[in-house]
């Protein structure tokens, strides 16, 4: 399933190979959000040409909406979808935090009002098990509870604790011989917590884990070190699963630090709102000092899009609201989502890890986002 090819000399990161029914993924990877089925305005033939083979959707969503029970008889979610590749489907425990004005948590499980129509719902363990499954996932996350932050000591214990009572019950329910399941844990900021979560679940052989709750208002420095604690406790011949993480130098802190596995909306999310990522920092192309630039968005950058377009072209069609706009910016961040984790993992697989990182950020606008003075890997 998952093994470990290179271990860096210096630092907890390594390069692997993850291998699913869909295809194997080579390790550390990004994987782009499909949360209802579609990474937004991208064709599966252009998230395979940015190099990706593994994908994000979210079991709460396609659950509401077209039905986790439509897309099981539709052949379930790579055929419905049309992706070749591999697909983990989160369970929608975030969700607890960002409609938490919806949602009422019991021991029995999350039950939520629709933000559709309005529907009350009642989102168990085994209910999530079953959709992920109806969905035909190659990774399923549990369900977990994900606490908000800030939070209390008291209230992370109580979230994390129930979250080792939900896997129970999530590993209990039957799902098919290719699917693996991912743990997730829990335990706010707060160190002993989250060491004590890990060794819960660490009992109970999951095929991966995951560190939930991170990136929701934290300071940098206080995710980076619960990274490095949480990971260094972690097996090495399991998968490590950063959720909802982040920008670029997320990623690259995260890889020093012994993570395999990402996703996050941003580089989406950017190309909707016109931040568009490149080797020298990040590029707003609404500003108006780009409207005669004859210049690609990146001329390090072999996308497709900086081959044929000039910044002048992509302002206009950003400021004018043309779809082909968004569509071109946001195929340019994930071709440099993509690019930036197979250079980190050529650079592991050839001892080069620290070189690499050093180049990363002297690369950068000095007005950029240099995070290195204050992120020192041990």
């Amino acid at each position: 399933m998952f093994t470990v090819q290179q271990h860096d000399a210096t630092m907890p990161a390594r390069a692997g190979m993850l291998k699913t029914v869909h295809g194997t993924i080579e390790t550390p990877a990004f994987m782009p959000v499909g949360s209802l089925g579609t990474v937004k305005g991208i064709d599966p033939d252009e998230l395979q040409s940015c190099g990706y083979g593994l994908i994000l959707g979210n079991a709460y969503h396609l659950y509401l909406r077209p039905g986790h029970t439509l897309i099981a008889e539709q052949g379930g979610l790579h055929r419905f979808m049309q992706w070749p590749g591999a697909i983990l489907t989160d369970s929608g425990g975030f969700q607890m935090v960002s409609l938490a004005d919806l949602c009422r948590i019991t021991e029995d499980g999350v039950g939520f009002k629709s933000h559709l129509d309005g529907s009350w719902h009642q989102l168990t363990p085994e209910l999530c098990m079953d959709i992920q499954v109806a969905l035909g996932s190659d990774i399923m996350m549990m369900l977990d509870h994900c606490p908000p932050y800030p939070s209390t000591e008291s209230q992370a214990r109580e979230a994390l604790e129930r979250t080792t009572r939900w896997a129970h019950r999530c590993l209990a329910v039957p799902r098919q011989d290719h699917q693996l399941l991912f743990g997730i844990i829990q335990g706010g900021v707060f160190p002993h917590l989250r060491q004590e979560a890990a060794s819960q679940l660490l009992e109970l052989e999951f095929d991966g884990y995951a560190l939930g709750g991170l990136s929701l208002g934290e300071e940098k420095a206080t995710m980076f070190q619960i990274i490095q604690d949480v990971t260094a406790k972690l097996p090495l011949d399991r998968p490590r699963y950063l959720m909802g993480v982040g920008l670029p130098e997320d990623l690259v802190e995260g890889v020093c630090r012994g993570v395999d596995m990402f996703d996050c909306v941003i580089p989406t999310r950017h190309g909707r709102t016109g931040w568009l990522f490149t080797s020298f920092g990040r590029v707003l192309i609404k500003k108006a000092q780009y409207a005669r630039d004859e210049g690609p968005i990146d001329p390090d950058c072999a996308c497709p899009v900086c081959q044929r377009y000039s910044r002048a072209y992509l302002r206009h069609l950003f400021v004018s609201n043309e779809m082909l706009g968004v569509r071109l910016n946001t195929l340019h961040n994930l071709w440099y989502y993509g690019t930036l984790m197979s250079k980190i993992r050529n650079a592991i697989r050839h001892g080069q890890l620290q070189e690499f990182r050093t180049q990363f950020y002297q690369a950068r606008d000095p007005h950029g986002q240099d995070v290195s003075s204050d992120t020192v890997c041990v």
